[in-house]
């Protein structure tokens, strides 16, 4: 890594609420397993139904588009972008609206 450069990470309260998510769809039997990967411009969040397949979710966050288009993304299967915006909890909405079907 470069001197002067920081690495992209999640912070504890951004971690804490991806977490209780996924603790939810784990409660559910909606996933089952998580990987965090943390590069010099991003910090992504995948969550898996199955380790042997695409995550089912991304949450990116990439800080070099806060003041564009948001720095935190959730990302489909397919790599689709489901929404985007400086809020995380608005920017997991889809997700945790699938835990309601999930639930019902």
């Amino acid at each position: 890594m470069l001197p002067g450069v920081a690495q992209v990470v999640f912070e504890r309260s951004e971690l804490d609420r991806i977490m209780q998510l996924y603790g939810q769809m784990v409660a559910a039997g909606e996933w089952r397993d998580y990987a965090i990967a943390f590069e010099k411009t991003t910090a992504t969040f995948s969550a898996f139904r199955r380790a042997s397949e695409r995550p089912e979710f991304r949450v990116v966050k990439d800080p070099a588009l806060r003041t564009r288009q948001g720095q935190y993304s959730l990302l489909g299967e397919a790599g689709q972008t489901l929404k985007r915006g400086n809020d995380l909890a608005t920017v997991l909405a889809p997700a945790a609206r699938r835990l309601l079907k999930a639930v019902d």
